[in-house]
């Protein structure tokens, strides 16, 4: 998921993910009257319905970037990153390959990553983008133990990755035979360096420079301060003119805030499955497993949060059968979100963890 700027190795704010200012103490807040659906589709099937309100509306589009033949997402459309030219980049379980590439409009434009891919079948997960001078990279964590975190060309040409092996010796972490490590995501920090978060093994987030050289590394399963239990995805606040890390702990139902050094700050409350993070101005995007969005004011006050339906919710998650029975999906509700992020008009993209995998677009019309 993500667009962060470090020409000649420095940091921008202007990022994919930009995050909103820290709360130290701040616990979400549903706001009153709750998010409604404003439109609904017409008899004909044609009216795309509109989610949310006040200043917080989005025509829903469930069919964004239509795949040509032998193209498939497979088990699953996992991240989503847009580039500065406004090309979209989706990870996927499918085939070719393990990211497609679509132009802003939702034009197929070519399928990258066949590095990635195990028995035909690809294994993209997260997904960041980052200018280094003139030119943008991407930053991937397949969902494979036997692949390694990595960079590549916007092309799909690879850079470098690390394994397992590499960032044990770095780290001293991963000895044991019987520590796992499968990253999940990522991201950038001020310096030009970044976090790597082995959000599916053994729950740290590991530092390196911007010449890739291990600094340090935080974090672990538990449930305490500063623990995790599946830190699936984070970024860089820096809104309030300090730049912290934020985590999305998917499986403890928070956000937690840390230094650049990472020592724990705060967290966040009130989340059902918090699976990644995207800043746009003072608004932050928070896709949740369990079936809904989330939009958070610089306060960390809930302002809308879109597909939210506690009896859809209770459907989708038995047995999480549906994400494997698109007859039963409704115009308007999330299944799984398992990414999302603004594009540079303020829209949102959604990458959702179905069998089939669905790239959703939410067009803000207010």
């Amino acid at each position: 998921m993500n667009l962060q700027r470090a020409d000649n190795m420095s940091h921008s704010p202007q990022t994919r993910r930009t995050f909103l200012k820290t709360a130290a103490t701040a616990v979400v807040a549903t706001s009153s009257g709750g998010p409604i659906i404003l439109g609904a589709e017409d008899k004909s099937g044609t009216k795309k319905p509109v989610l949310g309100r006040g200043e917080f509306r989005y025509e829903c589009d469930h069919h964004w970037g239509r795949l040509p033949d032998g193209h498939v997402y497979g088990g699953a459309s996992h991240g989503v990153a847009v580039d500065s030219q406004g090309m979209v980049y989706i990870t996927h379980h499918g085939r070719p390959g393990s990211i497609f590439v679509f132009d802003a409009k939702g034009k197929f434009v070519r399928a990258i990553g066949e590095r990635f891919t195990e028995k035909s079948e690809g294994k993209g997960h997260g997904v960041d983008i980052r200018r280094e001078g003139k030119d943008e990279f991407l930053y991937l964590s397949p969902d494979n133990l036997s692949f390694g975190f990595a960079k590549m060309t916007l092309k799909g040409e690879l850079i470098w990755q690390k394994d397992r092996k590499a960032i044990s010796k770095d780290s001293g972490l991963y000895e044991n035979p019987n520590a796992r490590f499968r990253a999940t995501n990522m991201n950038f920090l001020p310096d030009g360096g970044y976090y790597l978060g082995d959000g599916y093994g053994s729950g740290y987030l590991h530092r390196y420079d911007k010449n890739d050289k291990y600094i340090a590394s935080f974090g672990g399963a538990g449930t305490t301060d500063g623990k995790f239990r599946t830190p699936h995805g984070q970024w860089l606040d820096e809104r309030d003119g300090t730049p912290k890390v934020v985590v999305c702990d998917r499986a403890n139902k928070r956000l937690q805030y840390f230094d650049l050094d990472g020592k724990y700050l705060s967290q966040v409350g009130g989340f059902l499955f918090p699976a990644d993070i995207d800043i746009r101005g003072e608004i932050m995007l928070v896709p949740d497993l369990h079936c809904r969005l989330t939009l958070l004011d610089a306060s960390n006050k809930v302002v809308a949060q879109l597909g939210e339906d506690a009896d859809w919710r209770k459907q989708a998650l038995a047995g999480f059968k549906m994400r494997g029975q698109p007859d039963r999906w409704r115009p308007g509700k999330f299944i799984h979100p398992h990414d999302a992020c603004f594009d540079k008009d303020g829209n949102i993209l959604v990458a959702e963890w179905v069998k089939t995998g669905r790239i959703s677009f939410l067009r803000k019309v207010s």
